[in-house]
């Protein structure tokens, strides 16, 4: 249930949702005055959700900061590199689609190339409503990529049965009774994440060192175009922030993180 839940939420706090409501309020309601009430407040609330430079503030005060590879411990026994990168729906299905956040494979990649991280525990099933379409969890796609990126399979360890990012920590730590030789972890998730993910691992007695990677903020510039010029994208970038402070606080009064 709180799986569906979450689901419906996503779609409830879109500021896309936000924006459509306002203008068939305006269209639907009877009274003139209460109609360009409306109009002018999603004119309002469309000039500020497509200012990019607003939405970068506000994704640079949330992100977790870039950690340097050099900053980590000299090795570390394995990076949980959490899923939720890939499209599932997308045919065929003869080949692994990446979606946004992709830097999480390419890091967790980094990390066990430079040494900093012996093996690579993949953890997540699917996380469409019904399960995978494709009968692949995200892990295994993600470990195939990881494969012919020249890992060898005994360094990965996959976790299929996760479906959000409690169950991501929940499984992963039981898959860890497995294999008690592993005792440090580098949890390696996108930037806007590592807040509700790293509280999660933390809940279940799990204390990895964070990685941030995927991000969606950019360095700060000091040119009218970056304060001024509406950002196209900035409606999708919202909808991720705002879902992921949501869950954040849900996880919190529900005490996942």
């Amino acid at each position: 249930m709180f799986f569906l839940l979450s689901k419906i939420l996503f779609y409830a706090i879109m500021p896309a949702v936000w924006l459509l409501a306002l203008l068939l309020g305006a269209v639907v309601v009877r009274r003139p005055r209460w109609s360009r009430r409306l109009l002018v407040a999603c004119a309002v609330l469309f000039v500020v959700l497509t200012n990019g430079a607003l939405l970068n503030e506000a994704l640079l005060a949330w992100e977790l900061p870039p950690v340097r590879p050099t900053q980590l411990p000299t090795r570390s026994d394995a990076g949980v590199l959490l899923t939720g990168i890939t499209k599932g729906s997308k045919s065929p299905h003869d080949r692994v689609y990446l979606s946004t956040g992709a830097d999480r494979l390419t890091n967790a990649l980094w990390l066990y190339r430079a040494g900093r991280i012996g093996r690579i525990i993949v953890s997540g099933g699917s996380g469409e409503v019904g399960g995978s379409k494709i009968g692949r969890s995200e892990a295994a796609q993600l470990a195939t990529l990881l494969r012919l990126s020249g890992v060898p399979p005994q360094d990965i360890l996959l976790e299929e049965r996760s479906r959000n990012t409690r169950e991501n920590a929940l499984y992963t730590r039981q898959l860890l009774t497995q294999h008690p030789e592993i005792k440090s972890l580098v949890l390696v998730t996108s930037a806007f994440h590592q807040r509700r993910a790293l509280g999660c691992f933390r809940q279940v007695g799990l204390h990895p060192i964070p990685f941030p990677a995927g991000y969606y903020s950019a360095n700060r510039q000091a040119t009218p175009a970056y304060w001024l010029l509406p950002d196209a994208g900035a409606l999708a970038n919202w909808s991720i922030l705002l879902h992921e402070l949501v869950g954040y606080v849900v996880y919190k009064v529900l005490g996942y993180c």
